[in-house]
């Protein structure tokens, strides 16, 4: 196999009929380590938000147990990418999902704009340090690939087009990122929880390598000191020299999914996807959850 044969057969695919397979095969073959950081930093961006920055810093889900909700959030994730929505797995997976939010009274908008992160983050990630850029093929399966994920949730309004995930999650952060004492703490925990899988001496220099990948809003909104500019033009051409390197490699043979990732810490012994995720707090919900459209998403039950 040589090293472009995997975009040529995704090129071959249909990008909205078969959205799910082209989406496994960037996952998992063509941009494994990209995707993980990528959805990391979708994950992160969202604490920006102090709506969603605030919820997560009272369930202390991300504050008192960082590492199982960072493993958990990626091992559901990744059931349904590796098994596919209609599997055993997928549907165990989206139920897990659906519940844990529906216990909480989160808006619709702030719904769409973390899936919106979903599809936005990982092409602007690729496309800056990847080995290749996605092609448009990938770029329009993603797309569509979370418009699925989004129905199965029950989210109202999904853009129908990446462009129009895009304009929505750029529009949403302008008029919402905002500083909340909250949300720095989830923001700093999250920090922390990344710099921990190295060795310890390097903490420091880590930090400040993660914050130089960040965008000045991100850094506006939690308050961090940017890094200056020779520190991030530095870091920014060692993540995209690592790219360049990828790109002379032997193109991957064996999917490689999240749970097989190093980051993975939670579960030596293995897991159920149903026992995945976080139990309701009593007394966090706030008012009471309003009813979602379950049509979609129960069916799969």
């Amino acid at each position: 196999m040589k090293r472009f044969d995997r975009l040529e057969r995704i090129r071959r695919l249909d990008p909205v009929a078969d959205a799910p397979e082209i989406y496994r095969l960037s996952v998992a073959f063509e941009f494994p380590w990209d995707y993980a950081r990528a959805l990391e930093l979708a994950l992160y961006r969202t604490y920006a938000v102090p709506s969603i920055g605030r919820l997560l810093a009272r369930t202390a889900e991300l504050t008192a147990r960082t590492q199982k909700r960072y493993d958990d959030t990626a091992l559901l994730l990744d059931a349904i990418v590796e098994h596919g929505f209609a599997s055993a797995e997928g549907r165990t997976a989206i139920r897990r999902i659906n519940r844990m939010h529906r216990s909480y009274d989160i808006s619709d908008d702030d719904m769409r704009y973390v899936l919106c992160t979903f599809v936005v983050t990982p092409r602007r990630w690729i496309d800056a340090y990847g080995w290749r850029r996605l092609s448009r093929h990938e770029i329009v399966a993603t797309a569509e690939y979370y418009r699925i994920f989004g129905r199965h949730m029950g989210i109202p309004g999904i853009p129908r087009t990446y462009e129009e995930f895009e304009s929505l999650l750029d529009a949403y952060e302008e008029a919402h990122f905002g500083w909340d004492e909250q949300a720095r703490q989830v923001s700093d925990a999250t920090l922390d929880l990344m710099v921990s899988w190295y060795p310890r001496p390097l903490a420091p220099l880590l930090r400040t390598a993660t914050l130089a990948l960040l965008d000045e809003s991100l850094l506006r909104a939690f308050r961090y000191p940017p890094p200056g500019a020779a520190v991030t033009a530095l870091v920014q051409r060692a993540v995209r020299t690592r790219g360049r390197m990828v790109r002379l490699m032997p193109p991957r043979r064996r999917p490689h999914f999240a749970r097989q990732n190093r980051e993975i810490k939670e579960y030596p012994n293995g897991y159920r996807v149903a026992d995945l995720g976080t139990h309701p707090v009593p007394g966090l919900r706030g008012c009471p959850v309003r009813p979602r459209d379950t049509s979609v998403s129960d069916s799969s039950d």
